[in-house]
């Protein structure tokens, strides 16, 4: 028998979640093909199977807790599958609260078979499961099921049967308690832990995007047919980020200990929102990449996360963090460190508003407004508004970003 367990997680993960069995016990599998999922604080990773065979054993249920290294159950290698595959059991703790989770909501009465991760998301959007088409083993919903049906719009909550007045909901099922992702729990004990530790204040621009809309206008054909991907905002605001961390290092700076600690180099986090919660990849040496370059990456994250692909290397060590929250309709807001970075930029929606002009003349500008988080520690007042200030010119001015100046 070959033992199936938890494999290293990466630097500072020691745990995870049995997030879902892909596979049954009895059921045969794959060199290579994913046996379960499992849930850490920062990504959602499959264990694969390391040769053909038969997974003969399942020792640890969904939803529970596993160190690294540990079983999480058998396979017999070269063996050949049976025909009654056993289902998966879930944690017992969860077992028992099964049929309470299972009424809460109608739309997934009649669902095909999903895993709490899975059940959370539908519930999350107001989805009918049934609607969605499963691709999993037996019928089963994946993720990647969901998130199809979210982008494609298939999966609308149905209409209600009546408009007779709703009987009173039953005591049992008028809340839910479903427990915390590992993603969730990282995510709430940083950004605890940002305002606990950092003097944090945020400083507020506005900056007229109508020379960069301009450009991208008249180049954005041009360059897409040359470098295979759209020219978006963020490699803008990336790129005047850069050009005022270099003039205001404090900002790209951290404290460790007593010491303060200047980095001569640009990593930049960039913000992605996923079904599970919050997660920032980090571009590294930024300042030594395209614009071209930068598009693609932040694509290629885009699209890593919101399918649990992104590795725990690749969320780390970042220096900076940008954040967008004009693409929910944001028009302002005080973005949190991501400690222990000491600045974060926060976009918003872009608005037109009424603007006057240097002639006295007045316009209607798309404007945004800028908000920059700090660690007043170590970045004083003047740094923390003058770093925005070079940013919203870079950004009126873009031909600033072509010439570094």
């Amino acid at each position: 028998m070959t033992q199936i367990v938890v494999p290293t997680l990466g630097e500072s993960v020691s745990e995870a979640t049995v997030a879902q069995w892909i596979k049954k016990e009895g059921e045969a599998v794959k060199a290579d093909e994913p046996i379960l999922e499992l849930e850490t604080d920062k990504v959602t990773l499959e264990v694969n199977a390391p040769a053909d065979g038969v997974v003969t054993s399942i020792n640890v249920g969904e939803g529970e807790t596993v160190e690294v290294g540990a079983v999480l159950g058998e396979m017999e290698v070269g063996a050949v599958a049976n025909d009654a595959a056993k289902p998966v059991a879930p944690k017992k703790e969860a077992a028992a609260a099964a049929p309470k989770v299972e009424k809460v909501d109608a739309k997934t009465s009649d669902a095909p078979k999903t895993s709490p991760a899975v059940r959370k998301l539908i519930n999350d959007n107001n989805l009918d499961a049934a609607q969605i088409p499963a691709s999993g083993k037996d019928g089963r919903l994946t993720k990647e099921d969901v998130q199809k049906a979210l982008a494609s719009g298939v999966a609308s909550s149905a209409p209600a049967k009546s408009a007779a007045p709703a009987a009173p909901r039953p005591a049992a099922e008028r809340e839910e308690r479903v427990k915390m992702s590992k993603l969730r729990q990282v995510i709430a004990r940083r950004l605890k832990e940002a305002q606990d530790t950092a003097a944090m204040l945020t400083t507020f621009n506005e900056v007229d995007m109508g020379p960069v809309m301009e450009l991208r206008g008249e180049y954005k054909e041009i360059f897409e047919k040359r470098h295979g991907t759209k020219l978006g905002f963020m490699s803008f605001f990336i790129k005047a980020a850069i050009q005022a961390l270099k003039e205001f290092p404090a900002v790209n700076a951290e404290i460790d200990g007593n010491e303060i600690v200047y980095k001569n180099y640009y990593n930049i986090g960039v913000a992605v929102s996923t079904p599970q919660g919050l997660v920032v990849p980090v571009l590294r040496d930024v300042d030594q990449m395209s614009m071209a370059e930068i598009e693609a990456k932040i694509v290629d994250f885009g699209t890593r996360a919101r399918t649990g692909k992104l590795s725990m290397d690749e969320m780390s060590g970042g220096t900076y963090t940008i954040t967008n929250g004009g693409v929910f309709g944001s028009l302002m807001s005080t973005p949190i460190l991501n400690t222990p970075q000491s600045g974060i930029l926060g976009m918003h929606t872009i608005q037109k508003r009424p603007m006057v002009m240097k002639d006295g003349s007045i316009e209607a500008r798309p404007m945004m407004y800028l908000a920059q988080s700090y660690d007043h520690r170590i970045v004083d007042g003047r740094e923390a508004v003058s770093s925005l200030v070079r940013i919203k010119q870079a950004l009126e001015d873009p031909q600033r970003l072509l010439l570094d100046v």
